[in-house]
This record gives C-alpha cells, sequence and structure tokens, in this order.
C-alpha cells in the first residue's frame, strides 16, 4: 500500500496542537522530529532491535519542529491540504505561534513510515518518580519507586516530552495522595489518567472530543495494566456531565480551558482541585481572572518556558 506523508514545519510549542490537526483529518500516524527533543538524546543503543545511534550520523534539525502524518492514498488528503494549513495557521487566534507552518505533501512506500520515527524515541523520565517509555522498548525501573508509563508515540496526542504534559504530571506529584476521584478532560494519549492511576487515584474517568484522540487513549491504557479499567469516552468538556469528583485535569489550550471553569467547579467536590495546563504565557492573565471569577483559589501556579500550569482549589461557602 502506498501512503501519502503531510509534514508541516512549525515551533516546538506548537508541536501537540499541529499534531491534534492532522489526527481530525484521519492520520494513521504521527512522527514528530523536535529540536528540544535532540537536546535530551545521547549517542547509544535504541529501540527494540538494539540498534546502535550515532547522533552525529543522524540528520536532525537544529531549530523548531517537523511534524509529519501519514494518510493512505484512498483518503486524498492533498484535497485538504489547503484546509490544514488555514487551521494550522489560525492557531495564533489561541496564543500559539506556529510559523512558519509550511505544508509538504509527498508519497511514501508503507514499509518505510511505520519504524522510520522509532529511533528518535527513548525513555524519558518526566518527573523523579514517572518515566515515559516508548511501547517498543525493553527499559527497565532504575529502581522501586520509578514507575514506567508505555505510550505509542505514533498516534502522538502528549507523549510526555512537551512543557504542558511535564508540568500536567509534576502537578499531579504535588496534589495526589491516593484513593482520589478524577476526571481528565482532553485526555489526549491518556498519559494523565495512566500517570493518576500509577500514583494511586481510585476512580478516573476520561474524555476528549476527538473519537481518534479516544482510540489512542484506549489503546495506551492497554499497554498500562493498572489502567486498563479506566473509562474513556468522547465528550465536549464536562457537557452533560454531573457529578462530584476531587480533582479535575485538564491539559488543553487556555481559550478551551476558559467555558471549561465553571463545568469542573460544578463537577468537583468542595475544597477539590482543579489541575490545568497548556496556558501560553500571553493567555495565563485570562485564566486567573476567569478562575478568580468562579470563586476558584489558585493554590499554585508552575512555569516550563513559556507555558503555565495552575493548581486551583474549589473554595467551600465559609472561604469566598
Amino acid at each position: 500500500m502506498q501512503w501519502t506523508e503531510v509534514s508541516i514545519i512549525t515551533t516546538s510549542e506548537a508541536v501537540e496542537a499541529v499534531s491534534n490537526i492532522l489526527m481530525t483529518y484521519g492520520a494513521t500516524g504521527v512522527s514528530i522530529e523536535d529540536a528540544k527533543d535532540f537536546e535530551k538524546l545521547s549517542t547509544g543503543m535504541y529501540g527494540h532491535h538494539g540498534g546502535y545511534i550515532d547522533l552525529e550520523d543522524v540528520p536532525h534539525i537544529s531549530k523548531g519542529a517537523i511534524v509529519s502524518a501519514y494518510y493512505p492514498e484512498s483518503r486524498h488528503i492533498d484535497q485538504h491540504a489547503a484546509e490544514i494549513s488555514s487551521e494550522v495557521q489560525g492557531l495564533t487566534e489561541f496564543g500559539l505561534k506556529s510559523a512558519p507552518g509550511e505544508l509538504k505533501i509527498s508519497p511514501v512506500a508503507d514499509e518505510n513510515w511505520k519504524t522510520a520515527w522509532e529511533k528518535y524515541y527513548h525513555p524519558f523520565a518526566v518527573t523523579r518518580y514517572l518515566t515515559v517509555v516508548p511501547s517498543w522498548d525493553d527499559y527497565k525501573p532504575k529502581n522501586s519507586l520509578e514507575q514506567l508509563i508505555r505510550l505509542d508515540p505514533g498516534m502522538a496526542f502528549g507523549t510526555g516530552t512537551h512543557p504542558t504534559t511535564q508540568l500536567s504530571l509534576q502537578a499531579l506529584e504535588m496534589v495526589l495522595r491516593g484513593g482520589e476521584s478524577i476526571i481528565d478532560v482532553g485526555t489526549g494519549s491518556g498519559v494523565l489518567s495512566i500517570a493518576a492511576k500509577l500514583m494511586g487515584a481510585k476512580k478516573i474517568t476520561a474524555y476528549d472530543v476527538d473519537d481518534v484522540a479516544v482510540e489512542s487513549a484506549k489503546k495506551n491504557m492497554r499497554l498500562n495494566p493498572q489502567a486498563a479499567d479506566i473509562p474513556v469516552a468522547v465528550n465536549d468538556l464536562l457537557k452533560g456531565i454531573h457529578t462530584q469528583v476531587d480533582l479535575v485535569v485538564a491539559n488543553i489550550l487556555a481559550e478551551i480551558i476558559v467555558p471549561l471553569v465553571p463545568q469542573a467547579y460544578e463537577n468537583l467536590k468542595p475544597g477539590g482541585h482543579f489541575l490545568m495546563s497548556g496556558i501560553i504565557k500571553d493567555k495565563y492573565g485570562l485564566i486567573i481572572n476567569t478562575l478568580n471569577q468562579f470563586h476558584f483559589k489558585v493554590d499554585q501556579s508552575m512555569k516550563m518556558g513559556d507555558w503555565y500550569a495552575v493548581i486551583a482549589e474549589k473554595t467551600v461557602e465559609e472561604d469566598k
């Protein structure tokens, strides 16, 4: 079978948003070349074939990122090129710098795309106790406290290397004590739900508006036996959801967090926490003002590069 590769030259901060756009057009997989990822790599053994990689011999970009998606010929993705370009350029409305946003379409043989990107993914310690491991790697924990999250990076949606995901995982470690009930909004790869389960959360429900993301999350849940029982469903944020949980987590864009704030408040127990990430620097004030408007108390803000994560508490009546 022949495939069509759609590649977009963009910035490191826009990688996950661009990946999401490409997946919504029916991509069967996404590979990412991010200059920031190469900063973490070193010469050594990678992949389940035990291949030795010398970075001096590996062509790689020195800045920005290239997101490539793959479509079967029958998808006729070339007919959607203008739409895809428009959506990528439109990310600026969400505070993301996606320039240059150049799009390139080219054919690729079936035997090449599935494994070409494997050498670029390796175990990555996202917190002191959590390491994200590609699904094919036989990496073993270095000590009894290290916990592994196995993901299939081919489906993108948050592999742990992006600052927004790292901030979310670090914030989870700060909040969770064990036994909590959680709603994961915009679950993507499912990485936050899997991590929460490893940290002792008792009941987790995950949602995403994109059915492709939901299927991706389900596959990743199955790669992590402890998280295999987490239900994942399609839903538009928390519309129609009425429950009471200890924690709502969301790693999504700031503009999407804004309408989620009152929904999170409704679904949290008094004193429950709302953990949000994906907030670019220019939108931080908007999020803080919205949280204050809906009677959340900001417990902590965390920053990595131009990105923020916020931990907020639903105030009880006497605290308002």
